[in-house]
């Protein structure tokens, strides 16, 4: 049995940085104390005040926090610094202290820390600066909910502004109908570490001064919200709900409509992101960093594991690139107890431009449990780990870093260059070609969440140590491949599709189809310019060798024909 889940952020970086001068780079303070070389090397998170020196401080406080030093922790950095780190920072005695604390607050930030240049940190004031310029109202931008969550989260994947509000078409999510709204915002990430997924974050300016301010209350846009019989929903117009209805309880005033009571289930979880969404990241694995970071060689027995990445289309600027890694059981260290053998697993990868900049980092611990007793006859398992990271078209490396809780040394590093392709409305395309012995449609809540899913199926990647290694099946299971074709032409008189699409299954010993189907892209979705392809194939029938899946696609209308094969074994 095995648990755990996948975890990145995604850094956005805009243009040229701006330039900001550093705190950590004056002449500090002359002060009558004079710190010991202990005192210099001990980390500041970690000092032990005795009770007369912290009320000491406490009293002194305001006086010596002054200057640079004050603006630095009440601006600079108010809206990502941890409240363990500011409680460290003011139980600091002297400005040689805060240096060397602010030198350590930016390189534990650094992603890379051998570097002269601070990435983060120059990412981090340039934010503040773009805030100051466009979020301003009466008070400083950086101030302001749109400044904190740019400069928190960075520029969001898209925005849908209505900067002078006026007539709404409501969703069937807020109850449809048409109403007329404030000024308003909804800024939407595709991921943020810490938060989630899909993730929407709506601002409202209902003093109409420019001041938008965040709210989990998608009712609080709505002008017409408190004027009898204006701004009716969808169920209202039919006489199916009331107005006054709106108003009993819980977090929105939504009326009711076709969804109301998906969206009262949905209360909590924005309460929780809205949380989420106050709280600065943390960092974690700073161990497993320090491999990704500094390409550190490797002194204790190597962790080995193996990773899949595959392509899939999502829009036509992003790529799912779902990344899977496999850890054999054999490999991973054990420890028994009351009768329960269990393993952990901390896992960092990274996802870098080729000129190092990083734009996602995922990480989580995942546990591998077993009855004590059955241990030895799952030794020779693998355990599967998935995530899927949204890239847009592009050259990337990816680094992934894992490490044995119960055995520090044994550390597994690996890293790859992949292209990220750029599916062109034009011309005919197809997405990876996955093998996999295990398939199926998911229910309809599922779609497009947990693991292993991709739209509405559930699709386990066969992974091997590289691309040109046939995955391998025994011959008591099936065989099932998926695939994803794009940019089907579709004929303008009957608009319909029109495309042959032919599965072989290659013995490349003889090079001969053993077997040989041919479908029309009708059958699968007549009217689309995309289709998926499922199937699965026992494999009792075929003898113990080398085979080769080939999946060919003739498309009529554009005249355009693309293939797709991948390997495989029978043992």
């Amino acid at each position: 049995m095995s648990k755990g889940r996948f975890s990145f952020i995604l850094a956005v970086g805009f243009g040229a940085l701006a330039a900001i001068p550093c705190v950590q780079g004056q002449q500090p303070a002359q002060t009558n104390a004079q710190a010991t070389p202990d005192s210099q090397n001990q980390d500041p998170l970690n000092r032990q005040l005795s009770d007369k020196e912290r009320f000491k401080q406490q009293k002194e406080l305001k006086k010596e926090l002054h200057g640079t030093y004050k603006k630095w922790v009440d601006e600079d950095v108010h809206w990502i610094i941890t409240d363990q780190e500011l409680k460290a920072f003011k139980s600091l005695s002297n400005d040689e202290e805060r240096d060397a604390f602010i030198e350590q607050f930016w390189q534990r930030r650094n992603p890379s820390p051998d570097s002269p240049e601070n990435e983060f940190r120059e990412e981090h004031y340039r934010r503040i600066a773009y805030a100051n310029e466009h979020f301003a109202a009466g008070k400083p931008g950086w101030k302001t909910d749109r400044g904190h969550m740019y400069i928190a989260f960075g520029k969001p994947d898209s925005i849908d502004s209505h900067p002078s509000g006026g007539m709404y078409d409501r969703p069937m999510s807020e109850g449809g109908g048409q109403t007329s709204t404030f000024p308003f915002e909804v800024w939407h990430y595709r991921y943020l570490e810490g938060v989630g997924d899909n993730i929407d974050i709506e601002f409202v300016d209902t003093c109409m001064c420019g001041d938008y301010h965040m709210t989990i209350d998608r009712s609080e846009k709505d002008a017409l919200l408190h004027v009898p019989g204006a701004g009716a929903t969808l169920y209202e117009q039919m006489g199916m709900a009331k107005q006054s209805e709106r108003f009993q309880g819980g977090l929105e005033n939504l009326g009711k409509g076709p969804d109301s009571a998906m969206t009262q289930g949905k209360e909590f979880d924005r309460l929780e992101q809205f949380a989420k969404l106050q709280a600065p990241p943390p960092v974690k694995f700073k161990d497993l960093e320090s491999f990704l970071s500094n390409h550190k060689l490797l002194t204790g027995p190597i962790f080995p594991f193996d990773v899949r990445t595959d392509f899939v289309k999502v829009t036509d600027d992003t790529v799912l690139v779902p990344v899977t890694l496999q850890i054999k059981n054999r490999d991973i260290t054990f420890n028994t107890k009351d009768g329960v053998a269990k393993g952990q697993v901390n896992i960092l990868g990274r996802v870098s431009t080729i000129t190092d900049h990083i734009v996602q980092t995922f990480e989580e611990t995942v546990e591998v449990e077993q009855p004590a007793e059955l241990l030895p006859q799952t030794l020779d398992r693998s355990e599967l780990y998935w995530k899927a990271l949204p890239l847009r078209p592009g050259r990337y490396r990816i680094d992934v870093a894992i490490k044995d809780v119960n055995n520090v040394d044994h550390v597994g590093i690996w890293a790859q260059g992949i292209t990220v392709p750029k599916y062109d409305d034009d011309r005919l395309s197809a997405s990876s070609l996955i093998l996999s012995d295990k398939m199926y449609r998911v229910p309809s809540k599922e779609i497009g969440t947990g693991n292993f899913i991709i739209g509405n199926t559930y699709i386990r990647p066969r992974v091997t140590a590289n691309a040109a290694t046939p995955v391998s099946f025994h011959r008591d299971q099936k065989l099932s491949f998926w695939m994803q074709v794009y940019n089907l032409g579709i004929d303008e008189k009957s608009k319909q599709n029109s495309a042959k699409i032919t599965y072989q299954i290659i013995d490349t010993a003889t090079n001969k189809p053993l077997l040989d189907t041919e479908e029309d892209s009708k059958t699968l979705s007549a009217n689309s310019d995309q289709v998926t392809v499922e199937k699965s194939v026992p494999l009792a029938s075929l003898q113990p060798g080398k085979y080769l899946v080939k999946i060919m696609v003739n498309d009529s209308v554009s005249k355009q024909e693309i293939a797709q094969t991948a390997p495989f074994t029978v043992e």
